[in-house]
């Protein structure tokens, strides 16, 4: 039998709309090699490495009735041309050109009746560089294992490695009858499948929990912060399919001298960054910004384990960033307080378990509630925030150097932007997905985040010690 599409895959496809493409992707930018780099190198490559990842010559098929989630299925007429294609920058080839494609490209849905992702080649890019722009269905990847997938083409030397010989053959598909019986088949045996994952998740509460009852307590402090309303403002609004796309990026050298000046972790430091840097955007804006505003931001993290190899396995904190704080080593001291007492309270317990009883949801309930879930997000949450980390070496494809790597966060109903980073080779490179007409000055949140970055610094001696603060003066 196909495998079949998790609870939380299959809600990424229900919850797309129109105006809320559910795919993620990442811009990549490359030197180009004395050699050259062009389409059919690109279409080559692919071509050896696929075999590595099964899932992107397989589509989604639906059960009948929706008696069961949706299995994925080999797609036999599959043309690795189709999904790879070839587009080219006017003169002079800016990074403000290739931002205007990006948010183009990630404004299309993908095509269903396919298997879920798409890639570009670029050329034209000024400085004699080239971009690879990647798109993939959420249904398909999580932050984590998003970043696995970029070994399809990348290596680790400028000589490509050797793959095994690809003798692929598609599988045939099941035909509707069979899907149907195979539902009914684990409808029939859901009894002993519910059993046994109420088993596996107590011993995996026990040895996680100190006692039986922080679950419970990890659910109920979830629960508390969804109950209260986010902060209303200009991250939430009506949105349209049309987008907007900014980059901009750090030394991870600098993040990492704030931390030993200040403490904390890289996440907090990040997290510090972009609640200055959307501060100050909201001045821009003429926006009533007092002490006690705040910005609610969605921190998904990986919840995948050694035994998890496909599927999304993700969770998240939802912490309120301190946008009101004037002064960034007390911002930092704020959020590193909220963090450590969101993980003492046990919420991420409580996201995960919540991911577990997502399960036990019929499909075509659990396709309504993951409507609800959108449509509340604008109360639950003002922004989304990832940080995925990524190879602190170079990378290269078919020998051209990846010289940076930016990553897109889709947008859930009523977000403006979404903002996601990865660290790479000594960067730390910043995405910022927006709507076209929410956001038409994201370049400034960009520009923001760079000021942010120079602020924090600022607070850090030459030597790395933090600096003594200023005394008051009569």
């Amino acid at each position: 039998m196909p495998d079949r599409l998790s609870p939380l895959d299959v809600s990424f496809l229900y919850m797309e709309e129109e105006t809320t493409p559910m795919h993620v992707g990442g811009v990549a930018i490359f030197q180009l090699p004395e050699e050259g780099f062009d389409y059919e190198r690109l279409v080559r490559l692919i071509r050896d490495r696929i075999s590595l990842v099964p899932r992107y010559r397989q589509r989604v098929r639906w059960v009948p009735g929706h008696l069961a989630n949706p299995v994925w299925v080999d797609d036999e007429r599959f043309d690795v041309t189709y999904h790879v294609r070839r587009s080219a920058l006017p003169r002079p080839g800016t990074d403000e050109q290739l931002n205007e494609l990006v948010a183009r490209i990630m404004g299309r849905p993908l095509d269903r009746t396919r298997p879920l992702w798409e890639m570009y080649l670029v050329e034209g890019l000024e400085h004699g560089r080239f971009a690879v722009i990647s798109k993939t269905h959420h249904a398909m990847v999580d932050g984590i294992a998003a970043v696995d997938i970029g070994q399809v083409i990348l290596d680790d030397t400028p000589t490509p490695r050797e793959v095994p010989a690809d003798s692929w053959r598609p599988l045939r598909e099941p035909s509707s009858a069979e899907l149907v019986v195979g539902a009914v088949t684990e409808i029939a045996r859901s009894p002993k499948a519910v059993v046994e994952t109420v088993r596996t998740g107590m011993v995996d509460v026990h040895e996680t929990a100190t006692h039986i009852g922080r679950n419970l307590v990890g659910l109920a402090a979830a629960a508390r912060t969804v109950s209260r309303p986010a902060r209303s403002g200009p991250l939430n609004a009506p949105i349209s399919g049309a987008r907007r796309y900014a980059t901009t990026q750090a030394r991870l050298e600098d993040l990492k001298r704030i931390k030993g000046a200040h403490g904390g972790t890289i996440n907090d430091i990040v997290l510090t960054v972009l609640a200055g840097a959307l501060r100050s955007w909201m001045m821009t804006r003429g926006e009533s910004v007092t002490p006690s505003s705040s910005v609610r931001a969605m921190v998904p993290v990986s919840v995948r384990t050694a035994e998890d190899t496909s599927g999304n396995h993700v969770a998240a904190f939802l912490c309120d960033l301190p946008i009101g704080e004037s002064d960034p080593v007390i911002r930092l001291e704020r959020v590193r307080f909220e963090m450590d007492m969101l993980k003492e309270s046990g919420q991420m317990l409580g996201a995960t378990a919540l991911v577990g009883v997502a399960a036990f949801t019929p499909p075509t309930v659990h396709s309504l509630g993951a409507r609800v879930v959108s449509a509340m997000s604008r109360r639950v949450y003002n922004v989304v925030i990832t940080n995925v980390p990524g190879p602190q070496f170079p990378l290269y494809a078919a020998g051209a150097r990846m010289l940076a790597a930016h990553p897109v966060v889709p947008l859930a109903r009523g977000q403006a932007v979404s903002i996601g980073l990865t660290s790479y080779d000594g960067g730390v490179y910043f995405g910022l997905n927006a709507d076209r007409e929410a956001m038409p000055d994201v370049e400034v949140l960009a520009q923001c985040i760079d000021d942010a970055v120079a602020d924090m610094l600022a607070t850090v001696a030459p030597s790395g010690r933090r600096r003594r603060p200023r005394t008051a003066t009569t």
